[in-house]
């Protein structure tokens, strides 16, 4: 059985306790995630016995090649051809993503049901079982960590007074393509000075100065798989104020980096963080969580934050990343990549975790 088939198999085994009959998955992300289908318009239902992909004629041949559920081509909506397979099977209780099947989808699938039967809503059931990474994504998130690394290593010899904020950013996403990236994870953040202050600043046609910050938060996906990374750097000698917040937040992530292993509540690992920067009277300016899962997606359970009650699981991999943000001064945000295990952690990322000098 392959991977692909034992995470149907897994979902499937959670129907009844959903009480459903099937489940409709229609997050690319979750529909990737079951199959490998990484195409732009797909839906997968799984029942008890049996598990259908849905796709249009763009993808077919693809899809009948790799897939090993039962494929359907369709010229007309998905959902008109899994809600035949609905209606053939005779399914009274139909559990759906109510975060990702849109309203109209929503409506054309309750009207093509039979009398009777019912759509319920069924919430992170594929989102629970992503959470905790196989050997083979681990590896895959390894490998995206890797050209994260090299291509913020081959960006920051170029950095030095007059480059521009979208010039930095512009060639790290170069880079990360050059070195095998299918795309960036998400719009790369390069903020300079006080604009380091606002933790998703995006980057302007501000040239960077002489004497000032700049946060650089990037992360590059490649084989489907996300990393995450944020460092600072300073043109010149950096000020002791600098100094002493860069201090602050970098203890603050290694207390957090040191709180991580299995059983423990996520929320614990946010407020081992907050605790340090409070003793640095930074606490206020720390404005949102210590971290997050990543993998297919970049924002994946568990949230690092705190309220959330999961408890952390070997396998998880989640980044760690406390900030403080001194409006109309400068912003220091310090993160990695780190894959929880039975007795601690390993951090992932590679790149040194300094206050660079340039």
């Amino acid at each position: 059985m392959t991977e692909f088939e034992q995470r149907r198999r897994a979902a499937a085994e959670q129907l009844a306790a959903k009480k459903v009959d099937a489940l409709l998955v229609s997050s690319l992300a979750n529909v990737r995630y079951l199959t490998g289908y990484a195409g732009s318009n797909g839906l997968v239902l799984i029942t008890p016995s049996e598990e259908h992909f849905f796709t249009d004629p763009r993808y077919g041949s693809e899809a009948a090649a790799n897939l090993s559920c039962k494929v359907h081509v369709c010229k007309g909506e998905l959902i008109a051809a899994a809600a035949g397979i609905i209606r053939r099977k005779k399914f009274k209780k139909i559990g759906f993503e109510p975060a990702w099947l849109r309203m109209d989808r929503y409506a054309q699938l309750q009207d093509a049901l039979p009398a009777g039967a019912a759509l319920e809503p069924v919430a992170n059931l594929i989102e629970e079982l992503r959470a905790v990474k196989s050997p083979d994504e681990i590896a895959k998130i390894r490998r995206s960590v890797r050209v994260n690394s090299e291509a913020f290593a081959r960006t920051m010899n170029r950095v030095r007074p007059g480059v521009r904020e979208h010039q930095i950013a512009a060639e790290l996403d170069f880079q990360m393509r050059m070195l095998g990236a299918e795309k960036t994870a998400f719009d790369t953040i390069v903020a300079a000075g006080p604009r380091s202050a606002l933790p998703h600043a995006h980057p302007t046609s501000h040239a960077i100065g002489d004497k000032e910050l700049v946060l650089i938060d990037m992360g590059a996906v490649v084989d489907g798989y996300s990393s995450d990374m944020t460092r600072v750097a300073h043109i010149g000698t950096p000020p002791r104020r600098i100094r002493e917040l860069y201090k602050a937040v970098s203890e603050a992530q290694l207390a957090a980096i040191d709180s991580i292993r299995a059983g423990v509540p996520a929320a614990r690992v946010d407020a081992t963080a907050r605790k340090v920067l409070k003793g640095f009277h930074l606490d206020k300016q720390f404005v949102h969580s210590t971290g997050h899962g990543l993998g297919l997606e970049i924002h994946e359970a568990p949230k690092i934050g705190k309220k959330e009650k999961m408890k952390l699981q070997a396998g998880m991999v989640i980044t760690v990343e406390p900030g403080a943000y001194v409006n109309g001064f400068a912003g220091i945000r310090i993160e990695d990549t780190v894959l929880v295990t039975e007795n601690g952690c390993q951090v992932i990322t590679q790149t040194p975790k300094k206050l660079f000098i340039l």
